[in-house]
């Protein structure tokens, strides 16, 4: 039986990111990852990719390029976890013990969840750019006008605002080849509101009416026919209010249900359906009940487990109230660094606290980005330094070139070796 003083699941980001910087604490450390996969993927130019202006190629690395010298690294895949007696199950390696357990798995696409969906995926013109960007700018040089939806599921998802971000990229491709003014633009969402911190709302809010996106605000997608380009949309807002559903004439909108409306579709981008890996949503790790069923239950603070000390969640797995992004991962794997070391030193976590920073580089066209920074409750969190020069509320030339270009070079040469 294998044995590790800790074991990370999952190689990605906050995997990665977590051994880096633990090993540059302390070198003498017994560490190991378990991840199949051989490569490692920056999925945040897959927005980019979608839009014909990044190369996909330059996306995706050689897994075995950034495990960290003196890390172990088991090319398995766990499927299950005993935390009553510190093991984790694998596929082709058995049993594995540890001492400290980190559960970095992320968060894994679930087009089952949407009917008709796996049958339509990345297939004519339905694409995504969680699965497949290169197919999204397929798409997107073959569209010759018509109605164009973008749309996303109501479970949580990697990077919440990237289903807007590529609807603006693409309604800014639309007007560069003059098919603009025979397009509808119809960005159709579960939530109520375009994002939820107000400062980049209003700004977002502002793009809306300025290059004319029809919004449309409780749209729960239920239903995909990628064969005669429909999709079925729950109005959850009736279902709340018991208000009426009137159909927007604008977009042929056919009412075909007390709370369901139909949209006919000549292109169609969504995120699928996403959730934990099923042996973390079966363990005895995640929440048994409630909104956060299934995502692993830990401290939001310490990102520590509630009922088991030795364990900590960081990344899209962790039942954490604020977006799944990278850069949420930048700020929380310090604090699980910080907590592990002095829990093996003193057996009680330390003083460092995550308090929900997230940030969402909100690309609004080619050459502008609003870079929406928050925190718990959706609390506005910018830098302070680069909030004297720059509103980053603001589309901004600076921040296009910060997403295109310095934070690609930042994840591979800092981020991912633990040295930011």
């Amino acid at each position: 039986m294998r044995h590790h003083k800790i074991l990370i699941i999952g190689g990605g980001t906050a995997g990665i990111m977590t051994a880096a910087q633990l090993k540059r604490k302390d070198s003498e450390l017994d560490i190991a990852i378990l991840e199949p996969s051989e490569h490692h993927y920056y999925q945040p130019a897959w927005t980019l990719v979608g839009a014909g202006t990044y190369d996909y190629d330059k996306t995706v690395r050689k897994q075995e390029r950034y495990i960290p010298n003196g890390v172990k690294w088991i090319k398995d895949y766990a499927t299950a976890i005993n935390p009553d007696n510190n093991t984790v199950e694998s596929g082709t390696n058995g049993t594995i013990e540890y001492d400290y357990l980190i559960v970095a798995t992320g968060i894994v696409n679930k087009p089952e969840l949407l009917k008709g969906l796996p049958e339509a995926m990345d297939k004519g013109v339905v694409c995504s750019n969680y699965t497949d960007p290169k197919h999204t700018w397929e798409v997107l040089k073959n569209f010759k006008g018509g109605r164009a939806v973008f749309t996303q599921p109501a479970t949580p998802i990697k990077c919440g605002g990237a289903p807007q971000k590529i609807m603006y990229m693409a309604e800014h491709y639309f007007r560069k080849q003059g098919i603009r003014d025979k397009t509808d633009v119809i960005f159709a969402t579960p939530g109520s509101v375009i994002f939820g911190v107000k400062d980049f709302a209003k700004t977002l809010n502002h793009i809306l009416v300025e290059r004319d996106i029809i919004f449309k605000s409780f749209y729960k997608p239920i239903e995909i026919d990628g064969k005669n380009q429909e999709i079925v949309f729950e109005y959850t807002k009736a279902e709340e209010s018991g208000c009426a559903i009137q159909a927007d004439q604008r977009l042929d909108e056919e009412i075909v249900g007390s709370s369901t409306i139909r949209i006919k579709f000549d292109m169609l981008h969504l995120a699928p359906p996403q959730g934990p890996p099923d042996f973390i949503s079966s363990s005895k790790l995640a929440y048994e009940e409630g909104p956060s069923k299934g995502w692993v239950e830990v401290d939001v603070n310490s990102l520590q487990h509630k009922r088991y000390p030795n364990v900590f969640s960081l990344g899209d797995v962790a039942a954490l109230p604020t977006a799944k992004t990278g850069a949420a991962i930048r700020k929380q794997t310090p604090v699980v660094v910080d907590n592990i070391l002095h829990m093996i030193k003193t057996n009680v976590v330390g003083d460092l606290s995550y308090e929900g920073y997230s940030s969402c580089p909100l690309v609004t066209g080619y050459g502008s980005m609003v870079l929406a920074e928050f925190k718990y409750n959706n609390v506005r969190d910018s830098d302070p330094l680069i909030s004297r020069i720059i509103d980053t509320a603001k589309e901004q030339y600076s921040m296009w070139l910060l997403k295109k270009y310095a934070l690609p070079y930042l994840y591979w040469n800092f981020m991912l070796k633990g040295r930011m």
